[in-house]
């Protein structure tokens, strides 16, 4: 197979690994870019963390909740040019999108396009913005949480928005927990809330990655799965909402960091959404 620079460049961004290393895994791989990803950690390199494919994406990303905070929604409308993705009409129709959202209580992307921006429906009003600006644009995601005390972060920018729920809202100083815990989401990108939450695929995965990286490292057989279990914990840490480091004080997880504000406080479910992610 032909694997050509725009496909090693493309790699590259992605993973942060060498030009030569790049090139060399997607060969291996056939050009099958989450192969190749395999094969750069499996030879023991250092892969950014960046879990999809990073097309060029534009737009907006933005998150709020309900007057009374026990329901949150984050939307992402995505355009191929960051003049359309500052355009004050575009801007003002993921708004709309998640006024919708909220009002309705709406759980998933699907839901928006029935309903109506003032004459028209929501698929209608994305069809005379494209034929507005002649890009290609869509409503790439729409999410949302319900839950006794719900937190945004919408970072600088609208590329990055988060929402957090917690199982009590009766918490003194709540208000400035759940907005760190939002923006500990938004820096850190977990894949789940605390270990149990992590799904089955990925942890088998890390467990594979583990042994052949311990094996290419000279390990011996009837050590690997030790050694990957050890690189898993550490995985745990590093993934997982509850057991990361918190980003304002690295001595305490941010489990830890829930707890001293209310030893049953617990945050029970998380949203991300990025452009270009």
């Amino acid at each position: 197979m032909n694997i050509t620079a725009k496909d090693v460049s493309k790699l590259r961004q992605r993973t942060g690994a060498g030009m030569m290393d790049c090139k060399k895994a997607l060969q291996e791989s056939k050009g099958d870019f989450d192969q190749a990803v395999d094969y750069l950690r499996k030879k023991g390199q250092k892969v950014a963390s960046k879990r999809a494919d990073r097309d060029a994406n534009e737009g907006i990303a933005i998150a709020r909740t309900n007057t009374d905070k026990n329901f949150g929604a984050v939307v992402m409308v995505s355009c191929e040019t960051d003049f359309v993705g500052k355009n004050e009409e575009f801007i003002q129709f993921a708004n709309d999108l998640l006024d919708l959202g909220i009002d309705n209580q709406l759980t998933e992307t699907a839901q928006l396009k029935p309903m109506k921006v003032g004459d028209l429906t929501v698929e209608e009003k994305l069809n005379e913005l494209l034929g507005k600006t002649g890009e290609k644009m869509q409503i790439a995601s729409f999410q949302s949480i319900a839950a006794p005390a719900v937190f945004v972060y919408n970072h600088h920018g609208n590329r990055l928005a988060t929402i957090v729920g917690f199982n009590k809202k009766d918490v003194e100083g709540i208000d400035e927990l759940g907005r760190e815990v939002a923006m500990q989401v938004a820096a850190m990108n977990p894949v789940a809330i605390d270990k149990e939450d992590v799904d089955k695929a990925i942890v088998d995965h890390e467990i594979e990655i583990g042994k052949e990286q311990a094996r290419q490292a000279g390990k011996p057989e009837d050590l690997l799965e030790k050694i990957a279990m050890g690189k898993l914990n550490k995985f745990y840490k590093e993934s997982t909402l509850v057991n990361q480091e918190f980003i304002k004080d690295n001595k305490k997880s941010v489990g830890q960091y829930i707890s001293e504000y209310d030893k049953e406080l617990k945050v029970v479910a998380f949203k991300r959404l990025e452009l270009g992610v």
